[in-house]
């Protein structure tokens, strides 16, 4: 008698006690870059300016900051035209909250994909870190003609920028991560994100220099204040970019000891709760 039995397969997560395997991420990247194509493509399709928007945004933010903080609240500025001041915040910025306002809910939207077939779910939230950094180089497209047209040079300090890039982008990745993980369990983070982005916000130098912190409450707290990752992000990129202050690497140093300390336990917290996702989702 033939034997008509149909074999199984069973597909299992392979165990393995690296927080985020980087053999198998490159393995996956091609999958990653077509992830990235599609969600700069989705971004900006069916618009009539396209990626202009990535422009229009900043630039916006940064003519409404100029008239109420700089002409109607006087804020100082350190001793440079306030509009590039603010804008050299604002871009860094930017980048860091439409990263999170993504990845919060990244897993949410792709559960279409991730309770189908197998891959890192690491991708998902990597995702939109890496997309974002489409707007990011274009608005700072923005920032250089603002310098030439200031005639402010950047000084020899300019090459710690892509330290604070990385920096930036570690954060992003550490608070998402966290954020994900926690949206796919709990959808109030959902309903959160528009009031966690508005604390950040104003929390951050963005509108005002660091240093207004340490002259009104003292190095101490100032230096607290730095446990924030984007303060010292944002103070640096003001520092190598404008020259209007020497690196503040005190406060750089306190980011990138949270900011490590982030995207560590944000791993290790989305590792543990992966193997739920397809459960909860």
């Amino acid at each position: 008698m033939k034997n008509t039995t149909v074999p199984k397969f069973v597909i299992e997560s392979k165990k393995s006690r690296k927080i985020i395997d980087l053999k198998e991420l490159r393995y996956y990247k091609d999958l990653l870059y077509f992830f990235v194509l599609r969600d700069i493509t989705v971004l900006y399709k069916q618009t009539i300016l396209g990626i202009l928007w990535a422009l229009i945004n900043p630039v916006f933010q940064m003519v409404i900051f100029s008239v109420i903080f700089g002409k109607l609240a006087s804020i100082p500025s350190d001793g440079i035209p306030y509009p590039i001041f603010s804008f050299a915040g604002i871009l860094p910025f930017n980048y860091f909250s439409q990263s999170l306002s993504s990845v919060s809910l990244s897993l949410v939207g792709s559960t279409g994909i991730f309770t189908k077939i197998y891959f890192p779910r690491i991708l998902i939230p990597l995702t939109p870190v890496l997309s974002k950094l489409v707007d990011f180089f274009i608005a700072f497209l923005i920032l250089i003609a603002m310098m030439i047209y200031f005639n402010i040079y950047p000084t020899w300090e300019i090459v710690f920028l892509p330290m604070l890039i990385i920096l930036m982008i570690l954060t992003s990745m550490g608070i998402g991560m966290w954020l994900s993980s926690l949206a796919i369990q709990y959808r109030d983070v959902k309903f959160a994100m528009g009031f966690i982005s508005s604390l950040l916000m104003y929390s951050a130098p963005v509108v005002f220099p660091a240093s207004l912190i340490a002259d009104k409450a003292g190095y101490t707290v100032y230096l607290l204040y730095g446990l924030y990752p984007m303060v010292g992000v944002i103070e640096g990129f003001r520092s190598s970019l404008l020259g209007i202050n020497p690196m503040p690497w005190d406060i750089i140093g306190m980011g990138c000891i949270s900011s490590v300390l982030l995207f560590i336990s944000g791993a290790v917290y989305f590792k543990r709760t992966e193997r739920i996702f397809a459960d909860v989702a």
